[in-house]
């Protein structure tokens, strides 16, 4: 299919924002119908480069059931693609899920929105001529690119169902960086969080922040507004800023997120390992640092008395050839993330045992 190729049959143009279509992945949505992933208004004072990436719709998923041979979309961005080391596919693309109407079938890759990146809107069809058939759909939203608007085409008189329920209304929060958010994933369904979404069936909340995701105790609180968790992942160590200060920050975040949620699984992640650490010992000896202050406190915490709480080193996700899973030396390919997937997945289903 080549890019901004549109179907040329009879098409019915629905909003997400209405029924049976349903948006998760972006925690405030049902309050304040935006594609968005922190409040519009908060009440704490946030950082103005997180306000912008909140903006940006990384592990935000429409879902829903139809028996339509074709299916499109249109988009309107907030922005153009720009990024040199992250194709537009991933930061402004929609990929596109399947599976049978069972809540036990297994998710198939469909296809990826292709379209003029320096364009703002676009439109293109992701299947044509399938046979009509009801089926689950999820449609992934761009990584690193805001949304305001966009519309799924298809068959004029096709059956629109709402999706089946999650095992619960639990969500599995995940705090981080730009690794987080998703760079640098080719398609929106290849970073960690989506990956893990069609493994575990729970809603999944992406709150990494590219660059800013720095354990903000503004942050810690607005986090604790989310109901229902099922689990916190706090994966923030690659934006730290110095050990000095996440010595700081990391044990005041717990604190807050505590006070709100006494008894929620917490899982503190190491960052992953990064291609140059054999060739730059510093970038080696700080993660050490970091790590063992992570597990410290961890232990520390549970000879506490909180046994909730635990750590999980994620400089092992990426294997023994970890230097070929990123793009730069430390944002993970598709096949980085699908590690990382990979590793933590048994992990988390026994932490929501």
């Amino acid at each position: 299919m080549r890019p901004n190729e549109q179907f040329d049959g009879a098409i019915r143009w629905y909003s997400p924002l209405e029924e049976p279509f349903q948006v998760s992945g972006l925690a405030w949505f049902a309050q304040e119908r935006k594609y968005r992933r922190l409040p519009t208004s908060p009440a704490q004072a946030i950082p103005q480069a997180v306000d912008h990436l909140a903006n940006h719709t990384a592990g935000g998923q429409i879902r829903f059931q139809s028996d339509s041979s074709s299916l499109s979309v249109r988009v309107k961005l907030r922005g153009i693609a720009g990024m040199a080391h992250m194709p537009a596919t991933g930061q402004c693309g929609v990929d596109c899920y399947v599976s049978a109407p069972d809540t036990n079938a297994r998710w198939r890759y469909v296809n990826t929105t292709r379209y003029d990146h320096t364009l703002i809107e676009y439109e293109c069809a992701l299947y044509t001529g399938w046979e009509p058939t009801m089926r689950n759909l999820v449609l992934n939203l761009p990584l690193y690119q805001g949304v305001e608007e966009i519309w799924i085409g298809l068959d004029e008189g096709a059956s629109v169902m709402a999706p089946p329920g999650y095992a619960s209304g639990k969500k599995i929060i995940i705090y981080g960086t730009s690794v987080t958010q998703g760079g640098c994933a080719s398609r929106p369904g290849m970073a960690y969080s989506n990956i893990l979404s069609r493994r575990i069936p729970l809603e999944f909340i992406n709150l990494g922040f590219s660059g800013s995701g720095k354990g903000e105790p503004e942050l810690a609180e607005i986090i604790s507004q989310i109901n229902d968790p099922a689990c916190l992942v706090v994966d923030y160590e690659g934006n730290c800023v110095s050990t000095e200060l996440f010595r700081k920050t990391l044990p005041e975040f717990i604190r807050i997120y505590r006070e709100a949620h006494p008894v929620t699984p917490i899982l503190v992640v190491s960052r992953i390992r990064y291609a140059r650490e054999e060739l730059t010992p510093h970038l080696y000896q700080m993660r050490m640092e970091r790590k063992q202050f992570e597990q410290s406190l961890v232990n520390e915490l549970r000879e506490q008395g909180d046994l909730n709480i635990y750590f999980f080193d994620g400089s092992k996700t990426l294997g023994e050839d970890f230097f070929e899973c990123t793009v730069d030396g430390q944002h993970p390919t598709d096949l980085g993330f699908l590690r990382m997937a990979d590793a933590l997945e048994p992990v988390l289903k026994t932490l929501l045992l």
